[in-house]
């Protein structure tokens, strides 16, 4: 699930799939199937739970998430709306005698990639949200977004007119990864380290359960928790990103890129998922660690 960017219908197919992608968020509250059968006190070792893992994505079936459940040790598919029956009992079918170390649960809309921090940030045929300001050793100023929205994108303007330019995208990993990163070339545009009024300092990826904060072009600022990390997303079309921390904080269209922290403390970046934020959703985020660590960068 990617926080989407937005593209005028006017884009190329690829920008059109990559905006829906970007338009979905997920949606309300996920809620689990429940089972009651044999594989419910079956114990499961951890080659099984990656087997299985493996078996989720084999069968390739867009619309689907999963991540290894530490406490429960089961792997917990996150399912949206387009995923059927017969495609969830292909899955099943796909992780044969480890099919009992699936958890399905439902989440309504569908998974879609979306596009100081949270700020927007427009490229020739698309908006998305400026994730964290960075620099390298050598005291250049870069910012960083997700990958979905660096990928085939040159320059970056600060408003839909495009008339104060920004910087060009130096980088860029999508799929896989879903993050990038661009250069500035305006030297008078000030590049504060904070997102909205929260100043950032360090960087690092949270823990199940903590309390995190999202800020996005479309839907300002929302919050949630943090259900599970590593997680694999499908996005459909060959999408498919690794290494996610998915979390229930809402998000809309525009709002890809965007930072997601708690205190001072950079945590991911906007990638994608389904819902609105009036119904609720799902979201999954880029940690923004190995962002970091690929370019040579660090928050400020």
């Amino acid at each position: 699930m990617r926080i989407k960017r937005t593209i005028p219908s006017s884009g190329l197919a690829r920008r059109t799939r990559l905006i829906a992608v970007a338009t979905g968020l997920v949606a309300a509250a996920a809620f689990a199937v429940p089972t009651a059968n044999a594989s419910d006190a079956q114990t499961f070792s951890a080659s099984r739970l990656a087997k299985a893992s493996d078996s989720v994505r084999a069968a390739d079936i867009p619309g689907t998430a999963w991540a290894v459940d530490s406490k429960t040790h089961r792997v917990l598919v996150t399912v949206d709306s387009t995923v059927s029956p017969a495609e969830i009992a292909k899955m099943k079918r796909q992780a044969g005698a480890d099919a009992g170390a699936l958890t399905i649960r439902h989440t309504p809309g569908k998974f879609n990639k979306l596009i100081s921090g949270g700020d927007a940030i427009y490229a020739s045929s698309w908006r998305c949200s400026l994730g964290f300001n960075v620099q390298d050793s050598a005291g250049t100023y870069y910012f960083l977004t997700a990958g979905h929205c660096t990928d085939g994108a040159g320059t970056w303007w600060s408003s839909s007119s495009h008339t104060t330019t920004l910087g060009t995208t130096a980088g860029s990993s999508f799929p896989g990864n879903d993050y990038g990163i661009v250069r500035y070339t305006n030297s008078s545009v000030t590049k504060s380290g904070t997102v909205g009024s929260q100043d950032i300092t360090s960087a690092s990826t949270p823990s199940v359960g903590t309390s995190v904060t999202r800020r996005g072009s479309t839907t300002g600022i929302h919050s949630g928790v943090v259900q599970a990390l590593n997680a694999t997303v499908n996005y459909g079309g060959g999408d498919i990103v690794s290494g996610l921390i998915q979390t229930n904080v809402c998000a809309e269209p525009g709002d890809s890129g965007g930072p997601l922290y708690g205190g001072t403390r950079a945590y991911g970046l906007t990638s994608g998922g389904s819902g609105n934020c009036t119904s609720g959703g799902t979201t999954f985020f880029q940690p923004v660690t190995e962002a970091l660590s690929a370019y040579g960068v660090h928050v400020y």
